[in-house]
């Protein structure tokens, strides 16, 4: 699904983490301490940016607040932002450790 920002170990011989930005080939953020963190600031990025630059307003809707779901895999989760990526609607749904995981909305229903 999205795939612009993903999250690496950082190559400055660190176990820290850092967000790969895949459109520009290069780190948006380095030296992070938590891979929850760092996967917490990728989703964020991909809710800002597609591949193409800025993502359109139109295209983020925030639920405030976030709302439990649950996934068509049964595990739950809360729901806080939808973007819309290749014309369809996704879920940011985080876990109860913080794990971001985006969802197509065909595969949510509220709790």
């Amino acid at each position: 699904m999205l795939g612009r920002f993903t999250v690496r170990l950082a190559d400055d011989g660190s176990d820290r983490f850092g967000v790969w930005d895949g459109a520009v080939n290069g780190w948006r953020a380095i030296g992070i301490d938590d891979e929850t963190e760092a996967h917490r600031i990728a989703s964020d990025l991909d809710v800002q940016y597609d591949a193409h630059g800025p993502r359109p307003a139109d295209a983020v809707r925030r639920v405030e607040p976030a709302q439990p779901v649950q996934q068509a895999q049964w595990q739950d989760g809360e729901l806080d932002v939808w973007i819309r990526d290749n014309g369809q609607w996704l879920g940011r749904v985080r876990d109860e450790n913080g794990r971001v995981t985006w969802i197509p909305g065909t595969d949510l229903r509220p709790l």
